[in-house]
């Protein structure tokens, strides 16, 4: 990603050229996309460069002059569209790079002293947003639910404890018989969709359906690269994966009852190992992300702020 960093006075043009061909240098489109919330889209970009017909020429008595004031000019343009999309995707890197930070700041305004904090699995974001309230002088506890069969909570559960946070790791069957003592639940997600709903690790949704059950505030932590323009009703939204059935159960000792040479030619047995859960957003109280704290309604505003609708539509 480091190739990417282009300067950006590259390809600036003193004032005399600029005078005669007023075309956006790509400092000026990086700091317009600074100033406002949306960044400009990449069919934005592309439409932003003149057309080589709008570009007035000066009338020549040989055509191969002609030919090469249109070869410079169309090298121009590539080379500035070039410098627009790179620096364009510099920024989005700079936004993954610290929105977990930004998330972090608030923590402060949402956990307080003595609480029980409930996660599952692993998520960076919620291990630095816990930590950024330990740093603050707050004193709670935190459960984390192991995330089977990945056993990703394993991992965070180290961590805490290496942070010096007070942790508690309990199975993923236990959540039920343990919200009723939580104060809040925090998690991460994969993708936010238009409609509130959230991709997250599987084992979230029974997690979020007891935080309903036991009126737990369920808190999303999310960055806004994550959010996704579609719904998913759409037909090109594939909701989850399946992986290996080896992580639930080892092949040897059930050989027999995977066996496909039996009679109908199927085996007994079948493994199901999803990778996500879909979470709606009815069962979502908030949503963290690095612009603040949003209701699941207000996430369609959000994505209307980061996506253009040129965007959606690939030509």
């Amino acid at each position: 990603m480091a190739g990417l960093n282009v300067s950006a006075v590259s390809d600036d043009e003193d004032d005399a050229d600029r005078d005669e061909h007023p075309v956006l240098s790509a400092a000026a489109v990086a700091a317009a996309s600074r100033s406002t919330l949306r960044p400009p889209s990449l069919q934005a970009l592309l439409e932003d460069v003149p057309d080589s017909a709008a570009v007035p020429q000066t009338s020549s008595s040989g055509g191969d002059s002609e030919g090469k004031s249109k070869s410079a000019d169309k090298n121009l343009r590539s080379r500035k569209l070039k410098h627009d999309v790179i620096e364009a995707v510099n920024e989005l890197i700079q936004d993954i790079n610290t929105c977990h930070g930004q998330i972090a700041e608030q923590a402060v305004e949402h956990i307080h002293q003595n609480e029980v904090i409930l996660t599952l699995g692993s998520s960076r974001t919620v291990l630095e947003f816990l930590c950024a309230a330990k740093e603050k002088k707050r004193s709670f506890r935190v459960f984390v639910a192991e995330g089977a069969p990945r056993y990703q909570g394993h991992l965070l559960a180290k961590e805490l404890v290496t942070r010096g946070l007070q942790t508690t790791l309990i199975t993923d069957s236990a959540v039920f018989a343990m919200i009723s003592r939580v104060n809040m639940v925090i998690v991460g997600a994969h993708a936010v969709m238009a409609n509130g709903g959230v991709i997250a690790p599987i084992g979230l949704n029974m997690v979020a359906l007891a935080a309903q059950k036991h009126a737990v505030p369920f808190v999303v932590l999310a960055g806004s690269h994550k959010l996704c323009p579609l719904y998913p009703h759409n037909p090109e939204v594939l909701l989850n994966e399946l992986q290996s059935p080896s992580e639930l159960l080892d092949f040897g000792e059930f050989s027999d009852c995977l066996d496909f040479g039996s009679g109908n030619g199927a085996p007994l047995l079948h493994v199901v190992n999803p990778t996500f859960d879909y979470v709606p957003p009815k069962l979502v109280s908030l949503f963290i992300t690095d612009t603040g704290g949003h209701n699941p309604s207000y996430v369609y505003r959000l994505i209307a702020d980061y996506y253009s609708a040129d965007d959606l539509v690939v030509q």
